[in-house]
């Protein structure tokens, strides 16, 4: 591809590099630089692309992409915003894969990889067609399974992963959109049939700033859709619609929703209800439990409505859906009369919505573990104690991920929410001993609740990653108390 062919769609400044030059890669990485890349230098939140321009071109690149002036002796092309001009060119350069797919779009704080497993198991039990998925937990292409570093990936990677997907023969791709990704305009090339919003609560302010921002970044999404499927159930639904550009449908628990559930029935292994609209209803018992499942469920048959199915025919393709790995996941104790439950919830909402739920079915007593992640929002540490001391009969306080923090400062910031409340917690710095510590004091019925790791299967301390698979622990053990 020559470099006029690239950068149709770029608004150019100025240029010195040849408009024929062959262009054979792109990237915005200098290590991933080699002869024939356009290497596109962009200013980040760390650091500055620009300073890696010298090592870009000694690894051989054939075009520099920048915001800056360049001097004379390197081919570049100045633009005016290189975030933008990068979502063009990957696009351009991966042949516009995403204008070839049906893309929907979902974002939130919470239950966003939730909908789109359902929704993905909807379509392609409904349609019969290959679906891909691009979103927390992995990337997959059908049943294939691709790694995934980040919720959204980079505006070339993702126009990169979306190229395999059409190659591969999917004709839908069910994607998270986080508000990170929206604001860096990594999807900003991707035309979204539909959008969905599910709800939004305190996260990410270490890079938002204040809750104002953060919900203005979801609403992104909903000014380049075509159709927007709306939570209104969660305040900040208005937001997202105040000023979008696409056509909207709603959904939720009050009979003002254009979808909405009657008659739910709230068990240990599902939920039921009635998901009705106002020319019909159909009964849906969905074997994943939780009141949010409710929530979820009504979402993913909202955006499989807007994109031309019937109500019954989408009832029937989410009975089927099975629920997500580390997501209200019940985890295996032979032998034993206790439960116990690993959930992603790593927000207070999250937190609350999972004990909240629980409460809905536990028999015995709640036991929760639970912790908070360094380097993050130290805001939403001292609420989250607060709820787990609101909604359990114990809480263990440990270590999530504590990144370069201390965990015991992690902690403190956490029990700083707990003074004042009668629930009993222990604070277990170690989250492989705090597991142990919950197994070893629970009683017949009780549910323990793992809270924050969820699909995860690692630790992060410090600037390391370290195996920690919660469902290896449980197993390990048990093993050890039936010694």
């Amino acid at each position: 591809m020559n470099l006029e062919t690239l950068l149709q769609g770029v608004k150019v400044l100025r240029m010195n590099a040849s408009a024929q030059t062959e262009i054979t890669s792109v990237t915005d990485s200098s290590r991933d630089v080699k002869y024939g890349s356009v290497f596109i230098a962009v200013r980040g939140y760390a650091t500055d692309g620009h300073r890696y321009i010298p090592d870009a071109i000694s690894r051989g690149a054939s075009v520099i992409v920048c915001e800056d002036e360049m001097p004379a002796d390197a081919p570049w092309v100045q633009v005016e915003d290189a975030r933008e001009a990068m979502a063009i060119i990957a696009a351009n350069f991966y042949g516009r894969p995403a204008q070839k797919l049906c893309m929907i779009g979902v974002t939130g704080t919470n239950g966003k990889t939730s909908v789109t497993y359902l929704l993905k198991s909807m379509l392609e039990t409904a349609l019969e067609t290959k679906v891909g998925l691009i979103g927390t937990i992995c990337n997959m292409i059908g049943d294939e399974v691709i790694e995934a570093e980040r919720t959204t990936p980079g505006a070339i990677a993702l126009q990169g992963v979306l190229a395999k997907m059409l190659e591969a023969g999917c004709t839908h791709v069910v994607m998270e959109v986080s508000s990170h990704a929206l604001v860096q305009k990594r999807v900003a090339q991707v035309p979204f049939a539909v959008g969905a919003f599910t709800n939004l609560t305190e996260d990410h302010l270490d890079f938002h700033h204040t809750m104002q921002e953060y919900a203005q970044a979801k609403a992104l999404l909903f000014k380049q859709c075509k159709k927007g499927v709306f939570n209104i159930d969660d305040p900040y639904s208005k937001v997202m619609m105040t000023d979008s550009t696409c056509e909207r449908f709603t959904v939720g628990l009050n009979g003002k929703a254009d979808l909405t559930a009657n008659n739910i029935v709230l068990a240990s292994d599902h939920v039921q209800m009635d998901a009705c609209m106002s020319n019909a209803c159909q009964e849906l018992r969905l074997g994943i439990p939780g009141r949010f499942t409710v929530s979820n469920g009504l979402l993913a048959l909202g955006i499989a409505l807007q994109l031309g199915m019937e109500l019954k025919t989408a009832v029937n393709a989410l009975s089927r859906a099975k629920g997500v790995k580390g997501r209200i996941e019940v985890v295996p104790t032979p032998n034993q009369e206790f439960t116990v439950l690993i959930d992603y919830a790593h927000t207070p909402d999250g937190l609350e919505n999972i004990l909240r739920s629980v409460r809905d079915f536990a028999i015995g007593r709640v036991i929760t573990v639970f912790g908070c992640g360094g380097d993050r929002d130290r805001q939403k540490r001292p609420i989250m104690g607060k709820i787990a001391a609101e909604l359990s009969d114990l809480a263990i306080v440990t270590s999530d991920n504590p990144r370069t923090e201390e965990p015991i400062q992690i902690i403190e910031d956490i029990l700083a929410g707990m003074k004042n409340t009668k629930t009993p917690y222990i604070v277990e710095k170690n989250r492989r001993k705090a597991i142990r510590t919950a197994l070893r004091l629970a009683q017949k019925n009780d549910m323990i609740l793992l809270a924050g790791k969820g699909h995860e299967t690692y630790q992060i301390i410090g600037t390391e990653k370290t195996h920690l698979d919660e469902r290896e622990e449980v197993a390990s053990a048990l093993c050890e108390m039936q010694q």
